[in-house]
């Protein structure tokens, strides 16, 4: 995949009131080596579990047919095939939308019976041809193929009919939002932030969709998927003193001459970048008492983030594995750290092999682990669960 060019894929949802799990489900994948992003959506009968069988049953198997080639239509009649019946109304039933992301190259979307997706490029509503496939084992079926080239700059919206049929016969919404609406929202959304992120412009069209609803009410499942190309938003984090100390110059070089963010995660890295770069490192006393768990975060000129090492790192990891994040009583350095995360695209860790004699000491907690594996660990959440590009380079 070019390095100037990071695909953003966001889904949010929200739940049908009363019910504990979503009836609709989104799958992503990357195929890196073949230059391609996957994105399924899909909506299942009703709501609640059998719902939510129906949808995450589609969007597995949608996934597989894409990733594999398969024939559009042959696999709709495969998933229509294979869906259980619903026993109170007798059809097995679920939307979808598919996206086959094509960096470079032509890429394809594939609807059945889910609201038609916007095409966003310079905030204007693409209109784009679709072929029409009807099945003959399923004539009630429709499936749509558009085929199209997405360029840096470009979204691509689809969404369940959660959003497009909220506040339906409310005054003003007799047919519901419609994608007229919501295309609106979203064109005012994109005007108002050409730079939104596909994570914050998703979860604006859901919390719309609902305060759009009779008393604000969840009175379907709402989702909203977003995928957005653009330059890629880059964060470089330090952590560790180089191996060889005559390295120190050239280590702290990284520092000055990287466009994007840049994070210092150790006392030592951040001592020995200051007196390279000859800028001090700056301690807000004040921020003491907001620290919480663990040391607060310093500053220094041309760096975002200035916090201790091992611990922070170790707090970080487990958040995001654990899927907490930010909920609860969060330390403010690792709060600070998440959100660059959640903020990044493409996240270079650059970590110094000096070994530091106090991270070996047995009767240190089990946790403390030794930096290489931390940032190993972190490297694994952040691309799996959290989509992003991740380097590594050992200094």
């Amino acid at each position: 995949m070019p390095n100037d060019v990071f695909v953003e894929m966001e889904c949010s949802q929200l739940i049908h009131d009363g019910e504990d799990v979503c009836g609709d489900d989104f799958l992503f994948e990357r195929l890196e080596a073949e230059n391609r992003h996957l994105a399924v959506l899909s909506d299942g009968l009703g709501s609640g579990i059998k719902a939510n069988l129906l949808a995450s049953m589609t969007t597995t198997m949608a996934m597989k047919f894409i990733r594999s080639d398969m024939d559009v239509l042959q696999s709709a009649e495969i998933i229509m095939d294979t869906l259980p019946v619903c026993e109170i109304r007798k059809i097995s039933y679920a939307t979808f939308t598919v996206f086959d992301l094509q960096i470079g190259g032509k890429s394809r979307i594939i609807e059945m019976d889910n609201p038609p997706f916007i095409h966003l490029r310079n905030n204007k509503d693409l209109q784009v041809k679709r072929q029409s496939m009807v099945s003959e084992r399923w004539p009630d079926r429709r499936v749509q193929l558009a085929e199209l080239y997405a360029i840096t700059g470009d979204r691509l919206i689809a969404f369940s009919d959660g959003v497009t049929q909220a506040g339906l016969g409310q005054p003003g919404y007799k047919f519901g939002w419609r994608r007229e609406g919501c295309l609106e929202f979203i064109q005012q959304k994109v005007a108002e932030c050409p730079d939104i992120s596909a994570r914050d412009l998703s979860q604006a069209v859901v919390a719309a969709a609902r305060l759009r609803n009779r008393d604000c009410r969840c009175i379907d499942d709402i989702s909203c998927m977003v995928i957005y190309l653009r330059q890629p938003r880059r964060l470089r984090l330090l952590t560790g003193p180089p191996f060889r100390p005559e390295s120190d110059a050239a280590y702290a070089e990284l520092v000055r001459n990287f466009d994007g963010k840049c994070v210092l995660c150790g006392g030592t890295t951040a001592n020995i970048v200051s007196r390279e770069l000859k800028r001090p490192v700056e301690v807000d006393m004040k921020l003491m008492m907001k620290a919480g768990s663990l040391p607060p975060p310093a500053k220094l000129e041309g760096v975002d983030l200035v916090t201790e090492g091992i611990l922070t790192l170790t707090d970080v990891a487990q958040r995001l594995e654990s899927g907490s994040g930010l909920s609860g009583d969060v330390p403010l350095a690792a709060r600070l750290m998440i959100e660059l995360f959640r903020q990044s695209d493409e996240i270079e860790f650059v970590v110094g092999t000096k070994v530091n004699e106090a991270h070996q000491d047995p009767s240190l907690p089990v946790d403390l682990e030794i930096r290489r594996n931390i940032v190993r660990r972190l490297k694994t959440v952040l691309e799996t669960k959290y989509r992003k590009r991740v380097l590594m380079r050992f200094f």
